[in-house]
Formats: structure tokens, sequence, C-alpha cells
């Protein structure tokens, strides 16, 4: 068994999340079947980063390595210097189902996290905390309602409130948009914006929606097909205070030409040197 490492301190100061060659098997009834294959990458602190990908190359894997609730098979994952060995409270992670609690009340959700990471949060604060969140998404005047009496994409920005309330230095973004309809993805997309620049928080976003890579992430990874390692990087150029508009510009869309055209590298479907 590996030991834990610590990074130097000059190391510390740098990359929030780091990915070292890392490389992961699942072990099937119908044999192994290889998931992740050197993959090695870095997230700069307060940054955000979106991992795209063909469907079921290992994205969902990286962010349950990054977690801590999986253990790389060799290589080694990073936060803040310090070598992931197991889950942590510095890490908040929200899914593309909410999977709230329905016996629960939203603000009861949302402060659950508090009632279970330790912290010195009297049972006033954590309710100040909640409802500070709530409001910033749009929930304000809903803190009683239960899970059932929301829409899908309110359940949603409530679940994004749960994930950071404990204020975690780095945010795992699951795929929280994928089931959501057009208009509404779009909207929590700038609700999600909001959230990141008022926490300060690292991000890393799992998504098939390249128009959702561009807009949130300050850089998108391309993932190969499986077993994946980093084919592609994109860094996005368009204003950090995005506007849905700025995805029309000839900008947005030759980053949109590229990424779509990584994919289909990744597919298979088109040859690399073409």
């Amino acid at each position: 068994m590996n030991e834990q490492v610590t990074l130097p301190a000059d190391t510390i100061s740098g990359p929030r999340i780091e990915l070292r060659a890392v490389t992961h098997t699942y072990q099937t009834e119908s044999g192994p079947l290889p998931v992740l294959d050197d993959l090695s990458f870095a997230c700069a602190d307060r940054s955000f980063t979106a991992v795209v990908g063909p469907s079921g190359c290992g994205k969902s894997t990286l962010t349950r390595l990054v977690a801590g609730l999986l253990k790389p098979d060799e290589g080694q994952v990073f936060l803040h210097g310090e070598e992931v060995s197991g889950p942590r409270a510095t890490v908040g992670m929200a899914f593309q189902n909410p999977v709230l609690l329905e016996w629960r009340t939203i603000i009861e959700n949302v402060v659950l996290p508090l009632e279970i990471v330790p912290n010195n949060l009297s049972k006033s604060d954590r309710t100040a905390r909640a409802h500070e969140l709530l409001s910033l998404v749009g929930l304000a005047g809903f803190e009683n309602k239960r899970p059932s009496e929301l829409s899908g994409g309110m359940r949603q920005r409530a679940s994004l409130c749960r994930a950071i309330v404990h204020r975690p230095e780095v945010l795992i973004l699951d795929e929280p948009f994928g089931a959501l309809d057009a208009f509404t993805r779009e909207d929590l997309w700038q609700i999600m914006q909001a959230l990141r620049k008022e926490e300060n928080v690292t991000c890393i976003l799992i998504t098939h929606d390249l128009r959702e890579s561009v807009f949130l992430a300050e850089r998108v990874v391309v993932l190969s097909g499986r077993p994946a390692h980093v084919q592609f990087t994109l860094d996005v150029d368009l204003p950090e205070n995005r506007t849905l508009e700025d995805l029309y510009s000839p900008g947005a869309t030759e980053m949109l030409h590229e990424l779509r055209h990584q994919i289909e590298i990744a597919q298979g479907r088109v040859d690399a040197n073409v």
C-alpha cells in the first residue's frame, strides 16, 4: 500500500487539484474494464475547469477519485498539495439527481452538511448561512417547502446550496444540469456563475454540454475514449463576467467547433490528423 504523500510547500501554493499519471480499472463479471490510463492534469486554486469526453470514458470516475470515494490503481491525486486517501469535508458534490430528503424541508436539506461536518456554527448561524445561499439562488420564500413542492430546476438550486453550504475548498459538479430543459439549464448556468464568484471555490464540472463548458469554465479538458487520458485542453477566451450572448460570438463559435472536433476524434469518428 502506498504511503500518503504531501507535496513541498512551494507546490501547495500552486494547483488546488492535481492528478498525476492516474490509472483506474474496474473489475467486472466479464473481466477487467480499464477506465483511466495515465491521466494527468491540474486545476488552479479558485479556478473553474470543465471535463468533457465521450460517454463512458471515465469522467464520473475521475470525480470520485478527486472526492476520495475511490483510490487509483496507479498514480496520485492531490488536493492543495496533500494526497487524497479518503473522503474529505473540504469537498462538496452536486449530481444530476438532487437527492433531496423528502421528509426534510428545503432549508433542512441545505443545512444537512453542517449537521455532519465538524464546525463551530450555532444552529442560528447554520440557518442564517442556508438562508443566505437560498436567497442568492432565488429560493427566498421557499425555505419551508418540501422537495416535492418544487420544480426540477428549483430542487437543483437547493442541491447546489447544500453542496456549498459548508464552504468547501473544492466543488465537484457531476452533470448537475443535464436533466433540465434548455431554458432552466441556462438559468442555472448564470446562478452557478454567481455562486462561484460569491464563494471563491475551486470547481470541476463534468458535462456533455459543450456550450455549458465554455460558458462556465476557464479551461476545458477533453478526455479520450476509454481508457481515458487527456487528449486536449482549451483555455476559454471569453470575458470573466459572461452573458449568454457571449456564446454566440465568433470566438465562442470557434471554440465550440474545436471542442466538437476533439470529441469526434475521441469517439474515433474522424482522424486526429485531419
